[in-house]
């Protein structure tokens, strides 16, 4: 119930938002490019598995009349019912990029063997049995547009449908096959001049149903019990004649506030590269949001108890932090305590190359817990800690993971000459370090899945720390029995194929 509230809040809010900023230029927090090399790879990959879903669709039965003169007879009614395609082949298909329309599809001398039952009534006869269908000479030629609706998900048009079926042979099976098969020829052409009416608008109803697929992508999505991700398109893709490139929100909302953050995304631009199928950009703004959001919605705060620090001191400490620990034995663990840290400000993102930053603004208070369970304040104060953030493509994840650089105490005039509080000091960026880091990287590990399509894993991927904008390069991989989590974004319910064959809209 309170998903599809949120799902209504966010259609209202999305509608509202399109008309303030139809006047305003909206620049992505993502990009995503597709290359050559990601359609001649879905050539290759595809077609094996296009073929054996055509073998097992379910075709319409083929009715119709028919004069046949050779024979003298006024009309012949037929029927061919259970139709199934016992093998289908394109060698020559080929999708290339048509610059600033879409994507080009072109496929000939497809050949098809289709067996069916028949039965044929006429005023002289009538009869039944088994038919073999031959084609030969399949051609198909069309451009796919991609667009968007006005929530954002993606809109497939098929434009400039061509289709065309050149040869047809029947053969007749059963007891009178003989006596069939000798007047077949003249059978083939009304069945090719009816199979070639049908080739287009049965490829544009399956671009239809594949839309229904598209339509319900979420392109607002639950990140966490903070935070939403919009990754809708922001605008119709741009065609140029080696890629296709996407431009995603890639925003981040509090759970409970759907307002935009106080900054603006600012232009970027993916490098001309072609080696891998794919490249993603995620820029600056992209974390900043997601900083933003997370602060607004509390997420950085973080309460330590005595047994929570301990803990961590004992599973991370080596050499060096051994000394600490003790340390903290000494000063601090000898009374039960606890650690608030709470951020002060959305931490501070900076993307560099080779080099990707976050200094998180925050205050420590420091309490002791009494034996009448009441809290005693130690001391207060506030802190800038500098962290370096590591990427890694994990399956279908960006996986970030902090680690300390630099922590900058900033201590009250009136502690400055208190010995104690002194004391604290130099084990306040070990407990930061080994207690609430390995907290942070815990939760970093589920890391931020990435949108790929149902059965599409990455392979060869590659992160690198750009200007402004972090760019994954990929290749993809095919894999039939590939067993996929459930993505945050619900890409992985975009099956391509089975989808595509079935017409059957994803749940």
């Amino acid at each position: 119930m309170y998903t599809k509230m949120i799902q209504v809040v966010w259609g209202c809010f999305l509608l509202w938002n399109l008309n303030v900023a139809s006047s305003q230029t909206i620049y992505p927090g993502i990009k995503a490019r597709i290359t050559q090399r990601a359609l001649d790879y879905g050539v290759q990959a595809g077609m094996e598995t296009v073929e054996q879903m055509m073998m097992e669709k379910s075709i319409p039965d083929l009715q119709g009349s028919e004069s046949l003169d050779f024979l003298k007879v006024d009309y012949v009614n037929y029927n061919f019912s259970n139709i199934k395609i016992k093998a289908f082949s394109f060698p020559n298909t080929s999708l290339s990029f048509v610059p600033e329309v879409g994507i080009k599809v072109f496929t000939n001398h497809g050949t098809a063997n289709i067996s069916t039952d028949w039965e044929v009534r006429s005023p002289l006869f009538e009869d039944t049995g088994r038919v073999d269908l031959f084609i030969s000479g399949a051609f198909f030629t069309g451009v796919l547009i991609l667009s968007r609706n006005d929530f954002g998900h993606p809109i497939l048009m098929l434009q400039d449908c061509q289709a065309q079926v050149s040869h047809a042979h029947v053969s007749f099976s059963g007891e009178l096959s003989v006596l069939y098969n000798s007047f077949a020829d003249p059978m083939e052409k009304p069945i090719l001049r009816n199979l070639n009416e049908m080739l287009c608008p049965m490829i544009t109803r399956e671009v239809e149903a594949l839309n229904v697929n598209l339509s319900m992508l979420e392109v607002l999505t639950k990140i966490n019990n903070h935070t939403l991700l919009d990754v809708s398109l922001i605008d119709s893709p741009a065609v140029t004649e080696n890629y296709m490139e996407l431009n995603l929100k890639g925003m981040f909302y509090p759970l409970e506030n759907l307002a935009d953050p106080p900054f603006s995304a600012v232009p970027f631009m993916l490098p001309e590269r072609s080696d891998s199928m794919l490249y993603i950009g995620i820029s600056e703004y992209f974390f900043k949001s997601a900083s933003f959001a997370h602060f607004t919605a509390g997420a950085f705060n973080v309460t330590l108890s005595t047994k929570e620090i301990s803990n961590h001191f004992v599973q991370n400490s080596q050499g060096l932090g051994n000394v600490l620990s003790r340390i903290a034995e000494i000063y601090i663990l000898s009374q039960p305590f606890v650690v608030r840290i709470m951020a002060t400000e959305p931490p501070k993102i900076n993307l560099r190359p080779g080099n990707f930053t976050l200094d998180i603004p925050a205050s420590i208070i420091m309490l002791t817990q009494t034996q009448n369970s009441t809290s005693e304040s130690i001391v207060s104060m506030d802190f800038v800690a500098s962290t370096s953030v590591g990427l890694v493509i994990l399956g279908q994840r960006l996986v970030c993971s902090l680690s300390l650089n630099r922590f900058r105490l900033s201590l009250p005039e009136s502690h400055r000459s208190n010995i104690e509080v002194l004391r604290f000091e130099n084990i306040l960026s070990s407990i930061l370090h080994f207690g609430v880091l390995p907290l942070a990287n815990a939760r970093l590990q589920q890391g931020f899945p990435l949108p790929n399509p149902h059965k599409i894993s990455f392979t060869n991927s590659d992160v690198e720390v750009l200007e402004g904008f972090l760019l994954i390069s990929t290749d993809l991989k095919y894999e039939q029995n590939l067993k996929q989590q459930p993505n945050a974004y619900g890409w992985e319910n975009l099956n391509l194929i089975n989808g595509f064959w079935n017409r059957k809209p994803a749940p």
